[in-house]
């Protein structure tokens, strides 16, 4: 791609910027929590539908996709999971395909007066826009839809096949994703625009969820003595997962990749509840816990070596030794992936494309991190072969209170990705057939 054209794709997402920034607001006034994300999966699909692209939006169906690899127990019923894919045809076929997958859920956004502002009512202040899923992906979600645009305004359009994916389950399961691969989907790369700071994710963890129920003996407060307060017996079996989390973070054990990171796998107690009156004794507890694991690392074998762990800590205990905990699981059971382990040389290809889209629009070098969080990329990247760079802008506050993405960064990742789209996929002149 000569340096015309590239400043021409550049122009074309300033001019559309106003235009990116406002939609980016209006889809994220959809609360699109687990299980209600069917409105703005709509919305995406009407605007893509009215530039033009043939849109497949389906609801998920466990069945089609609970045998295959990468599966994770689901939360609850998929009523209305929607996934929605667009396909542009390229014409001469004379680049390589590329997958623009991004997120529509987002997570709970916790009490609300804990927030500047009501969370699905985004505003822009200082460069900035505040809301639920701005960042954690909407931002990059949008960026993908408005590279494109940025194309056909220049007059261009890929010449190879781009799928644009706008996928349910990431922050859970990501079955969202894995039904994509189930429906056929396949591409020589795939690009997912999540919040890393503008760099390049080389490795990711894997995630484990688990959930521990433990039974008590409830009797009146008065007699606490004679009874078993389920509650206090979560502590000791916290305390022995803590353990297990400091001797896996332990240098000797760590993923090459994650050498130098303080500490890569980390363990959430993320839920808790338990009991039924303040003046009875907890004949119940229920906890849920988060635990990474590196690429590479046996998934049932950490299974495993949890329950081990849980077990024997419950065994220390004279009640909880016959009365055992119940361990379940539902949500991610997520390998861990590597991009920058991926042997394939579109991997390495892809990689110095978007290096140079990176150092063109920023004129910085393209840095480059592991991070102790998974994304939907290990789908792409385990199970069909297809290298997936992680790659979008800046956000703070995701998973938390007044989440917040950077404009600045959001453009600049916009014009990174339609130049990588342009040097990847090659170019065809535009048109509407």
């Amino acid at each position: 791609m000569d340096k015309e054209t590239g400043r021409r794709i550049m122009d074309a997402v300033d001019r559309r910027f106003n235009e990116q920034t406002d939609f980016l607001a209006e889809i994220s006034r959809h609360a699109s929590i687990r299980g209600a994300e069917q409105s703005a999966q709509k919305l995406v699909d009407e605007q893509l539908r009215e530039r033009g692209y043939s849109t497949d939006l389906w609801e998920i169906k466990v069945d089609d996709i609970a045998s295959l690899p990468g599966f994770s127990p689901v939360l609850g019923n998929y009523d209305e999971a929607l996934n929605v894919v667009a396909t542009h045809h390229g014409r001469s076929k004379n680049g390589k395909s590329l997958i623009l997958n991004g997120h529509i859920d987002v997570v709970p956004v916790g009490p609300l007066d804990m927030w500047q502002r009501p969370p699905f009512e985004p505003y822009c202040d200082d460069g900035w826009m505040y809301g639920r899923g701005v960042g954690d992906m909407k931002a990059g979600l949008v960026a993908n839809l408005y590279a494109l645009d940025a194309l056909r305004d220049a007059g261009l359009q890929p010449a190879a096949d781009v799928f644009f994916q706008s996928v349910v389950e990431e922050e859970c399961t990501g079955n969202g994703a894995l039904a994509c691969l189930q429906r056929g989907y396949r591409a020589d790369a795939a690009l997912i625009p999540e919040p890393f700071d503008e760099k390049l994710v080389t490795s990711q963890v894997g995630i484990i969820w688990l959930q521990v129920y433990l039974r008590g003996t409830p009797v009146h407060a008065m007699q606490t003595s004679s009874g078993v307060n389920a509650i206090e017996a979560a502590i000791p079996l916290i305390a022995a997962l803590r353990r297990l989390e400091e001797g896996w973070n332990a240098a000797e054990h760590r993923h090459a990749r994650f050498a130098h990171v303080e500490h890569p796998l980390n363990l959430n107690i993320g839920r808790i509840e338990g009991g039924d009156w303040p003046s009875s004794v907890p004949a119940w507890c229920c906890f849920d816990v988060r635990m990474g694991i590196y690429p590479g690392q046996d998934i049932d074998a950490a299974r495993r070596e949890i329950e081990s762990c849980i077990r024997e800590a419950a065994r220390e205990d004279p009640y909880l030794r016959d009365n055992p905990p119940e361990i379940s699981y539902h949500g991610f059971l997520a390998e861990g992936y590597s991009f920058a382990d991926h042997d394939r040389p579109e991997a390495h290809q892809a990689q110095a494309i978007l290096e140079r889209a990176h150092h063109r629009v920023t004129g910085d070098e393209l840095q480059s991190m592991p991070i102790t969080a998974t994304t939907d990329a290990r789908f792409f990247g385990l199970y069909a072969d297809i290298p997936a760079l992680v790659y979008g802008p800046t956000a703070e506050s995701i998973h938390g209170f007044n989440e917040r993405v950077k404009l600045e960064s959001v453009r600049r990742v916009t014009q990174s990705i339609a130049l990588f789209i342009a040097d990847w996929c090659g170019l065809d002149k535009y048109s509407r057939d």
